[in-house]
C-alpha cells in the first residue's frame, strides 16, 4: 500500500499544494515553521480523520478561510483508492471513500494503517494514564473494528452512569437497581476490552524489547506492563464495591478507562529515571513495535510517518533506525527535517528510491 497523490486546500498554513510521491521514500525539508509536519498531518488525516496534534478539528482549518480539504489518491491491493476528508466551520466532517461518504468514522480506522513516529510522543512518557491508554486502544483498533465499536460503547455507558451519579447527588436519591443496570452493562464490555487489551500485550511486548535492543544496542533492559485492577478483581465487583466513592466523587472512578501501563528502565520508572536519549529510544521502539504488530494483524505494510526525528536524536540511534528501514519489511516512508544536505545522505545510503520536496 502507498500514497500516491495528495492534495490540500485550506489545511492549516496550506492554501493549495499538490504533491505525487514516490512509492519508497518522500522527505519534506526546509526551515522550522515553513510546513512540513502540516503535510505529515494530511496524510494522517487521512488515515484516521483526525489530526495528530490537534484535537479541535476546527483549528486545521487555514486562517481567513471556513473550509478545508484533504485529497488523497493510495494504491493498494492493486486498487486505486481515492480518500477525501474535508470540513466546513459549522459541520460534520466528512470522509468518502471512492466518492461515497461514510456513515460512521470509526468504519474507516484500519482500511489505511499507518504510523507516526513524532517528538510529541513524548506525551506517552510525561503526561497522564489517557495517552497510553489511547495508544494501546489505537494501535488494536486498526485491526480490530469490534473492539472498537466495544470501546466507543463503553465509553457511552460510563457517560450515562456519571449523568445519573450526579443526578442522585442532585436530587438527594438514589437507585440501585438503575445502577446495576449499568454497572452489568461496563462489567460485560469493560471485560472484553481487559481480555483483548491483556492479549495484546502478550504479542506486543516481546516485539517492543526486540525493538528497544536494536535502536539502543541493547545496553539496558527496558520493561513495559499493564496496571489495571481487573488484574486482580472482576469488574462487576470493583465497580459494586466503589459505589459510595463515585457518589461522594459523582463520576465512575473504576474501570477500564482508568487503566495505565508502565514504561521501566532497569526496573525504575523511565520519566524519572531515563536519561532523554532513553526516552527517545523507548518512544521509537514503541512506535516501531506498534509498526510490526499492525502489519502482521492488517496483512499489508502501514506507511511509516517520520517527523523530525533525525534533529532530536544523536547521530548513532539515527544509524540503528536506518539499518531497520533499510530492511525489506517496510515500505512507503514519509520523513520532515530542517537539513536537506543531512536527510539526502540518511536517505542515499538506505539504497531505496525516494524524492526531496524543499518548502
Amino acid at each position: 500500500m502507498f500514497l500516491r497523490k495528495l492534495s490540500l486546500l485550506n489545511y492549516k498554513n496550506f492554501d493549495t499544494q499538490n504533491f505525487e510521491f514516490d512509492t519508497k521514500i518522500n522527505c519534506f525539508v526546509g526551515r522550522n515553521g515553513i510546513g512540513k509536519t502540516n503535510i505529515l498531518d494530511a496524510i494522517y488525516h487521512l488515515s484516521f480523520g483526525k489530526s495528530y496534534f490537534n484535537p479541535i478539528a476546527s483549528q486545521n482549518i487555514k486562517h481567513g478561510t471556513d473550509f478545508f480539504v484533504i485529497d488523497g489518491v493510495f494504491e493498494k491491493d492493486t486498487r486505486e483508492e481515492k480518500i477525501i476528508c474535508s470540513l466546513k466551520k459549522g459541520m460534520k466532517k466528512l470522509i468518502k471513500r471512492n466518492g461515497k461518504p461514510y456513515e460512521r468514522l470509526s468504519e474507516h480506522i484500519g482500511f489505511l494503517p499507518l504510523v507516526m513516529i513524532s517528538p510529541a510522543d513524548r506525551d506517552l512518557i510525561t503526561e497522564g494514564s489517557d495517552m497510553r491508554r489511547k495508544f494501546v486502544d489505537g494501535v488494536i483498533s486498526q485491526s480490530d473494528k469490534t473492539y472498537l465499536k466495544t470501546l466507543i460503547n463503553y465509553n457511552k455507558v460510563v457517560a450515562q452512569r456519571n449523568s445519573l451519579l450526579k443526578y442522585f447527588a442532585i436530587n438527594h436519591t438514589f437507585d440501585d437497581k438503575t445502577l446495576a443496570v449499568y454497572n452489568e452493562q461496563l462489567s460485560t464490555l469493560g471485560t472484553d476490552i481487559f481480555d483483548k487489551r491483556v492479549a495484546f500485550l502478550e504479542d506486543f511486548i516481546p516485539i517492543f524489547k526486540e525493538q528497544y535492543v536494536t535502536i539502543s544496542g541493547g545496553s539496558e533492559i527496558v520493561d513495559l506492563s499493564y496496571d489495571s485492577k481487573l488484574l486482580k478483581q472482576n469488574l462487576l465487583a470493583l465497580l459494586e464495591g466503589s459505589i459510595d466513592k463515585d457518589r461522594a466523587l459523582q463520576y465512575t472512578s473504576t474501570g477500564i478507562h482508568k487503566d495505565d501501563l508502565s514504561f521501566e528502565i532497569e526496573g525504575y520508572p523511565i520519566k524519572k529515571f531515563g536519561s532523554q536519549g532513553q526516552q527517545k529510544s523507548f518512544l521509537i521502539a514503541l512506535k516501531l513495535a506498534q509498526f510490526h504488530f499492525i502489519k502482521k494483524q492488517a496483512k499489508t505494510t502501514p506507511i511509516l510517518l517520520l517527523d523530525d526525528i533525525f534533529d532530536k536524536l544523536d547521530e548513532n540511534r539515527v544509524a540503528h533506525i536506518v539499518t531497520l528501514v533499510n530492511e525489506e519489511n517496510f515500505g512507503q516512508i514519509f520523513i520532515s527535517d530542517t537539513h536537506a544536505e543531512r536527510t539526502e545522505k540518511v536517505v542515499k545510503s538506505i539504497h531505496q528510491s525516494y524524492q526531496l520536496f524543499k518548502l
